[in-house]
């Protein structure tokens, strides 16, 4: 399999630093082929904007979909959007890994799906979830928490579930990825080595199931070529 590790973390003793150095240990040990987008590392920019394109649908007004759509057929996104963009393309499996804050992903990585997921790259008109382009393929995400499981509850935050939705729903079952359950380490600073290197151990043993899962290698062999045509739809419609 091929695998995507968005990571998003500015330091690199954190926990998500853990967890990113065990995902890629695990899977590469299993025989995976593993690539590593480390956003902050890397510099990522954030912030759509006309420095994403190379060249212009319009020069007189700035629309960032249409410029998306634009640049999909002409390859004309920026050196940083193209190297993403064919990681993004290669995977069979994305896993994302970040801390939560503030309910919700860092901005870098929110950045990284408003500019990287482009329009006519990871989804257009009509080719949203069963019909998309990543039908078949798998996604997870993998976060930390500085709250207790009790603080995500329906009474409290709210269930992570929940929380998680817009993510899982809006973007990535919309691009068509087969959502799995995501792995959450709650109160990571609040307890010891122990439950930490537990909780490693569990991200470890989720990460070799998803990627085990005979039936989802046969799924994903079986739709390549529905995904192929959900492409060859747009540029025939171009």
């Amino acid at each position: 399999m091929n695998v995507l590790i968005v990571y998003a973390h500015p330091e690199p003793t954190s926990f998500s630093a853990a967890m990113k150095e065990a995902a890629q240990r695990v899977l590469a040990a299993a025989g995976h082929a593993v690539e590593i987008s480390d956003l902050y590392a890397e510099g990522f920019n954030p912030a759509a904007g006309r420095h994403d394109f190379t060249d212009v649908a319009n020069p007189v007004r700035f629309h960032y979909q249409t410029e998306q759509l634009h640049a999909s057929k002409t390859a004309g996104f920026s050196a940083e959007l193209a190297r993403e963009q064919a990681r993004l393309l290669r995977a069979d499996l994305l896993v994302f890994i970040f801390p939560m804050w503030w309910g919700g992903l860092p901005a870098i990585l929110k950045g990284w799906f408003d500019r990287v997921c482009a329009y006519g790259v990871a989804y257009a008109d009509g080719k949203r979830f069963d019909q998309g382009y990543f039908v078949g393929r798998r996604a997870v995400l993998a976060l930390s928490t500085g709250g207790t499981p009790e603080r995500f509850s329906p009474g409290g935050y709210g269930d992570m579930g929940e929380v998680l939705y817009s993510v899982q729903r809006c973007i990535l079952e919309y691009m068509g990825l087969e959502v799995m359950p995501p792995f959450v380490a709650y109160a990571v600073p609040r307890v010891d080595d122990i439950a930490r290197r537990d909780d490693l151990w569990q991200w470890e043993a989720r990460l070799l199931a998803i990627v085990g899962d005979a039936e989802w290698q046969a799924r994903l062999r079986a739709r390549e070529q529905e995904a192929a045509k959900n492409h060859a739809d747009l540029a025939e419609n171009a």
